[in-house]
């Protein structure tokens, strides 16, 4: 295999361009091997892998930075940069991140997991080395959907005065805006030709090269090229912000892609490079539904069949909301790019007209859902946790401020595993809690995710539903939405209490398990609305010991205002609050939980104390 000659960038530019395609089909079989058994994001590496391969034969990483928004394409970047024989650990505790890491190699000089930094990250490098007199070259590749968040433009809007940046605009089937006309796309064809490019280097020497005027020869030359472009074609949005714009050209055409990079980083200026590619390019089964494939669980390499089944919170929301939807015409239902991943594709193939995609761009979503409830309507943004958090601002002060009944569907609350830091959702009951006129709901069954939505929905304020990733647990029923109990022992000598919400319903069940077949009473309380918060305090009464367990920051979450409420009060209990203190890195649940010490051996111990 030649995959097993390269390991390095200084491999990869040793070989010749008769072997690079042959290389490109080794890497991709890696990648469908690797994911298949690990999970990942393999639709959107499949598409970047002769970009990827390009980008390293032209730039010297890590000299030169390369930056991938998101990073979740960031695979292929890992195998060339010394890290392929690592790649059968990704994802899981104690390996190689599915994100782009600082502390993983030099060669991943930002760390990301959210969409649409990659622009400012790079100017920030690029602003650094005009500082320090660097000649460092920085890369921003960016797409996949990120090209639709505002925090790309507003860093395009300050990039252009820097030299030595180039964004790389992966354009694998998003909405970008073509050229207009048939002589802009004439030129774009000659600008990304070798022809053009010989003719142009040819050009420079023989100018050049003329005595005492052949500098102002190739100004001249070059700012009639300017001048005609201006005048004879319509600049698209990157000219007019004063970028050097080249393409569109094939992102799977290695020599292609290579002559314009070239001619990019010689230029020293600030330019954009339009590459088009196709999401899941070489995998069947991912060229067909490459949304689904976009970040999968593990599957049959051969079928492309999941291997889990079952029902998912997000597939008992997406049902849930479609249902009501059919009774209440006012229900509309947002999303930030993410149909699937939060459940609304029935949604949106059923009310087409209520059911608003727009883009990664969380700000702007919550803002609309607060003008869509001010004009009438009852909107639900489904949003991952992780990211709500861009949202905060525009969570106080257009929705709760004004007390407008947006509904909040927090998916991917707590705890999700191979994905990280980026995208566990830790903080989301913690900021949560500070804000005025919040209902927050977090249910664990089946049964409570429906009946909260369905709450959720009947208010007149706003209120947050949040749950977690993953297989529903079987439903049970539920009588009452603030809470429920289970003894563990005689409920009259009961004296030490477990109190907990959502996805660590199971964990701290089974250490009341284990406490009581220790010799301890315990009453384990399951908080389904966490805001405001029930009261409990008769069911405390007889507590000598108070823990509570939540998969969320100690700090300011549930377990804080269980303590506060016990102070308040007056109960003498001793309350040991359980939660993360620290960001938990990506590795399985149950190895995360123990990290954080939520697990149910050491809840069981603080409840045998």
């Amino acid at each position: 295999m030649i995959l097993e000659t390269v390991s390095t960038p200084v491999d990869i530019k040793a070989l010749p361009k008769e072997q690079l395609n042959i290389l490109a089909a080794e890497i991709r079989s890696e990648l469908i091997n690797v994911t298949s058994a690990n999970g990942g994001h393999l639709a959107s590496n499949l598409g970047v892998v002769e970009l990827t391969i390009a980008l390293h034969r032209v730039f010297d990483c890590p000299k030169d930075r390369i930056i991938f928004d998101v990073s979740h394409q960031s695979y292929v970047h890992k195998m060339l940069t010394g890290r392929r024989q690592y790649l059968k650990t990704i994802r899981k505790y104690g390996g190689l991140s599915g994100f782009q890491k600082r502390s993983e190699s030099k060669a991943d000089p930002f760390g990301t997991g959210h969409s649409s930094t990659s622009i400012s990250a790079a100017a920030g490098f690029a602003a650094a080395d005009k500082l320090a007199g660097r000649d460092n070259i920085t890369v921003a590749v960016i797409g996949d959907g990120a090209l639709t968040g505002g925090m790309a433009y507003e860093a395009l809007n300050n990039c252009a005065s820097y030299d030595n940046l180039i964004i790389i605009l992966n354009d694998n089937g998003m909405s970008i805006s073509p050229n207009v006309g048939a002589t802009s796309r004439l030129l774009s064809r000659i600008r990304v030709s070798k022809r053009y490019f010989t003719f142009k280097r040819l050009t420079q020497k023989v100018f050049s090269a003329v005595p005492v005027i052949g500098t102002g020869l190739v100004d001249i030359a070059r700012s009639l090229k300017d001048w005609g472009k201006r005048h004879l074609v319509h600049e698209n949005l990157f000219e007019q912000m004063g970028m050097h714009y080249f393409g569109p050209l094939d992102g799977h055409d290695i020599s292609a892609m290579e002559d314009v990079l070239r001619e990019a980083k010689a230029d020293g200026k600030c330019s954009v490079i339009h590459v088009c590619t196709k999401k899941g390019n070489g995998y069947a089964p991912a060229e067909k539904n490459p949304a689904f494939f976009h970040g999968v669980s593990p599957f049959d390499r051969e079928s492309g069949e999941i291997k889990e089944s079952g029902k998912t919170y997000s597939d008992v929301f997406g049902d849930t909301l479609a249902r009501l939807a059919s009774i209440d015409s006012r229900i509309c239902a947002i999303t930030a790019a993410m149909e699937s991943g939060t459940g609304l594709g029935g949604f949106a193939r059923a009310y087409p007209h209520r059911f608003f995609d727009v883009g990664i761009a969380e700000e702007h979503a919550m803002t609309f859902a607060a003008g869509l409830a001010a004009g009438g309507m009852k909107p639900v943004f489904a949003v991952y946790s992780t990211f709500s958090q861009r949202a905060y601002d525009q969570l106080i002060h257009d929705v709760a401020l004004q007390n407008l009944p947006v509904v909040i569907a927090l998916d991917r609350a707590g705890i999700v595993g191979s994905d990280g830091p980026t995208h566990h959702g830790m903080f989301d009951l913690a900021f949560l809690n500070s804000i005025p006129n919040l209902t927050v709901w977090s249910p664990y069954t089946e049964t409570e995710l429906k009946v909260c939505l369905k709450q959720a929905l009947d208010l007149d304020s706003p209120a947050v539903v949040r749950y977690p990733r993953g297989r529903v647990p079987e439903s049970k029923s539920v009588s009452d939405l603030d809470y429920a109990v289970t003894d563990f022992g005689q409920s009259e000598f009961i004296y030490n209490v477990l109190i907990t919400t959502g996805s660590e319903s199971a964990e701290a069940y089974r250490a009341c398990e284990i406490a009581h077949a220790n010799g301890v009473n315990v009453r384990l309380i399951r908080l389904i609305r966490v805001k405001p918060l029930p009261d409990i305090t008769h069911l405390l009464k007889n507590a000598r010991v108070i823990v509570t367990a939540e998969e969320g920051m100690k700090k300011g979450g549930l377990g804080e205002s269980i303590a506060a409420m016990c102070a308040e009060k007056q109960l003498r209990a001793r309350v040991t609050v359980c939660g993360a203190e620290d960001f938990l890195p990506h590795g399985d649940i149950g190895t995360l939980r123990t990290l954080a010490g939520i697990d149910s051996t050491t809840l069981a111990q603080k409840l045998c104390e």
